[in-house]
């Protein structure tokens, strides 16, 4: 039996396993560092989207290029994501991680020392591939270190900062901007990096350093080309209509063709950049296809919410980031129940937290212009509760069954389909947004273009302004704000029926036994 044959066989061979052969207080170290770095990451990714604005004015950039700002961080991280098992075990985990949160911290740094568009948009690049590992390898040491009896409980935990992360972020970008400015959005995760480098060098040992099979350079550049071409063109597309431009023509040429090719390399070559052994496991494919949903629900609300109660109703960012927190208050009230419910049946258990999902959104899509904080703040909270419900029985179903050498580089791919649903769902949801909006606006206009509803909207409008004229701007300024509501509820519904679809998918997964 060969060695790779027999860590197989180790890694299957019960519920108890630990192929790392980690003390059991060393564990609890590693889900501490685990959790804050997985925090600081999922911050950095949404905190930035409500300092963006004071960015713009600071450095005196324009709409596009301050997109280019999240952008170019996203695309970093989906070419740095994929990498996450090839480098652990290149270099081991606490090589690996003090690199990656050192980079990270650093970066963060310059992010907020930044004094012109270039030296920010580098920075963001590093901070972006420098960040995206820690999700991924966070997870899998996890799965690899903690027997799997217990993976249920771990995930809960680490789901906090999971799901905090991003929860979090709003509330801090914005407290900070408001009280200081744009730059401590970023320098506030300066100690925190600080803290996990330490914590890394410490907790960590040198597991699978040397365990990196040869890097498939052809199967990775083209996952690369495929995966930033696809980012680009989704995060660039509303902002240049589309296909009638030649950038979003070529980033979709070149997504296609680097699909193919990794494709073909994935299935044919004999030294595929992924290991094809986790494509044949059911429970992993199921996972990977139920995550991919799931990113329609991690960030699509969040990008969604601020614009809408910023331009809509004239929220402040920090009271924007509170009424957002009501989906870290869900997520944070599922972590009470969803490890027993997870172990007594994790099926039902993610099909329910799914159905929650829809039925919250589905709330959402009921909304008028003058929806109330308790509606947005109890449907938010609802749509958190049922995330964390199953997001946790979703990971343990989907690992359940892949082996033990295999979860790390399993842990990337997972993650890197869940942060690229939910980026190809943002810039669905935008534009479908943007549309609804425009053909709102015409069908509202029409109904209201005839001189009988004209002047009697003038009528009505008397006591807000002191003539007729005055009154039709009114009339505008009303319409422009209906049309924008109704993009906005059917965006939410677009969410909605991607978490209904979702459903079936948790009983194809083959339900692990349950250990004593």
């Amino acid at each position: 039996m060969s060695s790779a044959q027999a860590s197989t066989v180790d890694a299957r061979s019960g519920p108890d396993t630990d192929p790392t052969h980690v003390s059991a207080a060393r564990r609890w170290w590693i889900l501490v560092l685990v959790q804050i770095s997985t925090l600081s990451f999922g911050m950095a990714i949404t905190s930035t989207n409500v300092v963006v604005p004071q960015i713009r004015g600071a450095l005196a950039l324009t709409h596009d290029e301050g997109a280019w700002i999240v952008t170019l961080f996203l695309a970093a991280a989906a070419v740095a994501t994929p990498l996450t098992g090839w480098l652990a075990g290149k270099f081991g985990w606490r090589r690996f991680m003090v690199t990656t949160l050192t980079g990270f911290t650093l970066s963060s740094l310059a992010c907020g020392m930044a004094n012109s568009f270039g030296s920010l948009l580098l920075a963001r690049v590093a901070q972006g591939f420098f960040g995206a590992p820690l999700m991924p390898m966070g997870q899998g040491m996890l799965l690899a270190t903690f027997p799997r009896r217990m993976h249920p409980l771990v995930l809960m935990l680490w789901g906090t900062g999971a799901v905090m992360g991003p929860t979090l972020g709003p509330i801090v970008g914005g407290v900070m901007a408001d009280s200081f400015d744009w730059r401590w959005a970023f320098l506030v995760m300066v100690p925190i990096g600080v803290l996990t480098t330490l914590l890394a060098a410490f907790a960590l040992g040198d597991q699978e350093r040397g365990n990196a099979r040869r890097l498939g350079a052809t199967g990775f550049i083209a996952l690369a080309v495929c995966l930033s071409s696809a980012q680009l063109m989704m995060d660039r597309g509303h902002h240049l209509d589309w296909f009638d431009s030649t950038e979003i023509r070529i980033e979709l040429v070149l997504a296609i063709c680097g699909g193919l090719v990794f494709v073909a390399n994935t299935a044919w070559s004999r030294k595929p950049f992924l290991d094809p052994d986790m494509f044949r496991d059911r429970n992993f494919c199921v996972g990977l296809v139920t995550i991919f949903l799931m990113g329609a629900m991690s960030y699509t609300l969040v990008a969604l919410y601020p614009p809408l109660l910023q331009d809509l109703r004239h929220y402040p960012e920090a009271t924007i980031g509170y009424l957002m927190s009501a989906r870290g208050a869900g997520n944070f009230l599922s972590f009470g129940i969803v490890v027993a419910c997870t172990r007594y049946n994790a099926r039902l258990t993610l099909a329910v937290g799914l159905v929650l999902q829809a039925l919250a959104v589905w709330q959402m899509t009921l909304f008028n212009i003058n929806v109330t904080d308790y509606d947005i703040y109890w449907t938010n909270l609802v749509q958190g509760f049922g995330f964390g419900l199953a997001y946790t029985p979703m990971t343990v179903l989907a690992f359940s069954t892949l082996p033990g050498p295999l979860v790390v580089q399993g842990s990337a791919v997972f993650n890197l389909l869940r942060n690229f649903g939910s980026s190809l769902f943002i810039s669905f949801s935008i534009l479908v947004l943007v549309r609804s909006t425009a053909e709102n606006y015409a069908g509202l206009t029409a109904a209201v273009s005839s001189p009988r509803v004209a002047l009697n909207f003038t009528r009505l409008a008397r006591g807000l302004a002191s003539d007729s004229v005055k009154s039709l701007s009114v009339l505008r300024d009303e319409i422009e704000r209906q049309a924008a509501i109704g993009g906005y509820l059917n965006a939410f519904a677009v969410s909605a029926l991607v978490a209904a679809i979702a459903v079936p998918l948790a009983f194809m997964f083959t339900e692990p036994k349950r250990a004593d």
